[in-house]
């Protein structure tokens, strides 16, 4: 089943719609979807708690949408500040977006083409993480390995080692060595 676009959050008191799952044993999800708070619950979720449970999410998705995000064009100013101070402005790329499809990785850099997608998920990470990653994938566009001469090139960046302890803690990052 594809899935619906993801409406923009804007409205703060968002009708609901809740999906009541057999297949669902303990938790609750919820998302918005064309506008709609999407709650989706298991099928034997007592009623009594539905309404605490719908203020919770409501409050959790305020919360969410309050927090600043990054746009593309914010992205690409930060690779172009890490560029000029770690790579002396020497590096070139055709583009640096978010993607909502990387699930298991936070950034990818395609050196023949001079791109570079990271996760959204990262959106909310703190700002010396995200700068982690951007420096881990443009140094990519020198090296498109994971070699000593690649690390060397990661390693300027002073926070690498605690950005990449955030991101194992995270479950993001799974061998310390990649």
């Amino acid at each position: 089943m594809a899935q619906r676009p993801t409406a923009p959050m804007t409205d703060p008191d968002w009708p609901v719609r809740v999906i009541r799952s057999p297949r669902r044993r303990k938790t609750a999800q919820a998302r918005l979807v064309d506008g709609v708070l999407e709650i989706r619950i298991p099928a034997d979720f007592p009623d009594e708690r539905l309404q605490a449970l719908i203020d919770d999410l409501k409050a959790k998705m305020r919360r969410r949408q309050q927090r600043a995000q990054l746009s593309d064009a914010d992205l690409e100013r930060r690779a172009r500040e890490l560029n000029r101070r770690y790579f002396d402005g020497q590096l070139r790329w055709k583009s640096i977006r978010w993607s909502t499809r990387q699930r298991k990785r936070f950034g990818s850099c395609t050196p023949a083409r001079g791109t570079i997608r990271i996760a959204a998920r990262l959106q909310n990470a703190p700002r010396w993480v995200l700068d982690y990653v951007l420096m881990h994938e443009l140094a990519h566009l020198v090296e498109p390995n994971h070699s000593p001469a690649f690390w060397a090139l990661v390693n300027r960046y002073p926070l690498t080692e605690r950005a990449r302890g955030y991101l194992m803690a995270l479950g993001m990052e799974d061998d310390p060595t990649a």
